[in-house]
């Protein structure tokens, strides 16, 4: 190793990419500190990030990496095929990431569509369930997530876990159901008053809570049509 080679072990560890992908998120990573990443280990001649600097400058920045071969990759000294397929994997995935298709998401228009999405599961539950679906632009359901399990109490139900979700689905609003194990939907003072809390949390922080749906034996109580949101 030349003298004024550094290895990644040399970097300060607020400047390794591990650590600041741990610390600060992917995004404030650069494009060649992803792929080091990716690559894990550099060679005895040169750190991880100057081999994956340099195999970016042959290929010209990411778009045409994207379309290399295992042939290609392997040609660049210091890149095995390991350390190739590993790239080409992490390609593939981002390709099908970005080709995914959204129609055949599960759309909601109505209360009905909203408890006939559940009812099944959830009417024969011995226990309370609160569940969310997350929708997008388009009121399709992105996420279905049980919050809690057991009775609902305003002070058990808490917003932070009902809209932590919402943030990190980048969710545009909420269903919030839950279902009475008598099969009785009728509302109940706790129910009310979960929904009015967090109708007002979801106007703070932009996300709309759409409806809060109680499930019963084959029928279903909207508190958006009893007028509670």
């Amino acid at each position: 190793m030349s003298s004024d080679t550094l290895m990644i072990r040399d970097f300060p560890q607020d400047e390794r990419p591990r650590e600041r992908f741990i610390q600060h998120g992917p995004q404030s990573l650069s494009n060649h500190e992803l792929i080091a990443i990716l690559l894990r280990t550099g060679t005895k001649d040169e750190s991880v990030l100057q081999l994956s600097n340099r195999l970016l400058t042959h290929f010209e920045g990411l778009r045409l990496l994207k379309a290399a071969t295992l042939e290609e990759i392997t040609e660049i000294k210091g890149i095995g095929s390991a350390k190739a397929i590993q790239l080409l994997a992490a390609v593939e995935i981002g390709r099908r990431i970005a080709n995914l298709e959204y129609n055949d998401r599960y759309v909601i228009r109505s209360p009905e569509d909203g408890a006939k999405y559940v009812m099944n599961d959830m009417r024969f539950l011995s226990q309370e369930h609160f569940v969310c679906l997350y929708l997008n632009t388009k009121n399709q359901v992105m996420h279905k997530q049980t919050v809690f399990i057991g009775s609902l109490n305003a002070s058990i139900v808490h917003p932070r876990e009902v809209y932590r979700e919402a943030l990190k689905r980048s969710a545009a609003s909420i269903i919030a159901l839950h279902n009475h194990p008598s099969g009785d939907p009728a509302p109940s003072r706790e129910d009310i008053e979960v929904t009015k809390r967090l109708v007002e949390c979801g106007k703070i922080i932009g996300i709309d809570l759409l409806d809060h749906i109680i499930i019963g034996e084959n029928k279903f109580v909207s508190l958006k049509e009893k007028g509670y949101l």
